[in-house]
């Protein structure tokens, strides 16, 4: 290694001592072509890695921007996303809102909105908790409405809430009939989280698939005339006293959020109110 060091030490004295005898003797040109052809080379490959590093650290410039950028662009399209779900969610409610003041001020009979805070689920809409209670006078078994149909009664009247029974449970029961035959009968909740009405088997009924079935009125718990739902299926049991049909209800209650609770006379009838499509 020392002699390696040595040699080019010795190397570069000569072509040192070249250069300075070649310019003494008035060969400067030649001098400073052969310097050139020595340096230009070197100079060369000096830029080139140069520009090659400078190159690089760009490059790697470039690339942290650009992740910063694509890491800032994906937060902004979040916030934004998060912004679009709250405005669609305000718009929707203002306009279940709406609905629900504007069918509040049709309505004949005297009603109280309250909100829906809590749902018993059990496999399925069993009981919804309402924002109404003892303070506002809310009164047992009390009808509970939506702009869609009926939903169910208050069971349990507790300070600042109210229970509700909707109609799909097995123990609610309401009077009813067809509204394109007057058919009457009733409508029970089913243990599968359906409703099915039971009627009489009698010659006349014609009770048919997709018919409409309303509250009949009687017993001045509920209103005549709200929508229960619409028949999906005719369970015939030859000759049986009663048979059954399967309906649809006609309020979704896993979806609905606000309602009504009739807090007046029950003696009308709502069937105009509502529309049945019948």
């Amino acid at each position: 290694m020392k002699i390696r060091k040595f040699a080019l030490l010795v190397s570069v004295v000569g072509v040192c001592l070249l250069l300075l005898t070649l310019q003494a003797r008035g060969y400067g040109a030649s001098a400073r072509d052969l310097l050139a052809l020595v340096t230009t080379p070197v100079q060369a490959g000096v830029a080139r890695a140069h520009r090659a590093a400078f190159g690089i650290w760009d490059t790697y410039q470039d690339w942290k921007n650009v992740r910063a950028e694509n890491r800032r662009l994906r937060d902004d399209n979040q916030r934004l996303r998060v912004e679009a779900l709250r405005v669609g969610e305000t718009t929707d409610e203002n306009r279940r809102l709406r609905r629900l003041l504007a069918f509040q001020e049709r309505l004949p009979l005297k009603t109280l909105s309250g909100e829906v805070i809590a749902r018993d689920w059990g496999g399925w809409i069993r009981s919804l908790t309402v924002n109404r209670g003892r303070g506002d006078h809310v009164p047992r078994l009390a009808a509970v409405i939506s702009p869609d149909g009926l939903i169910g009664r208050i069971v349990d009247v507790r300070p600042g809430a109210a229970i509700v029974q909707v109609l799909t449970d097995p123990a609610s029961t309401v009077g009813a009939h067809i509204v394109r035959t007057r058919a009457s009968g009733i409508v029970e909740g089913d243990p599968r989280g359906t409703l099915r009405f039971k009627y009489l088997a009698r010659g006349g009924t014609g009770i048919e698939v997709g018919d409409v079935l309303v509250t009949s009125g009687q017993g001045a718990l509920f209103p005549r005339g709200i929508p229960i739902g619409r028949v999906r299926a005719i369970d015939d049991r030859g000759s049986a006293l009663f048979h059954y049909a399967v309906l649809e209800p006609a309020v979704n209650f896993a979806r609905v959020d606000e309602v009504l609770l009739v807090t007046g006379d029950t003696r009308h009838d709502l069937a105009t109110y509502f529309p049945t499509d019948d």
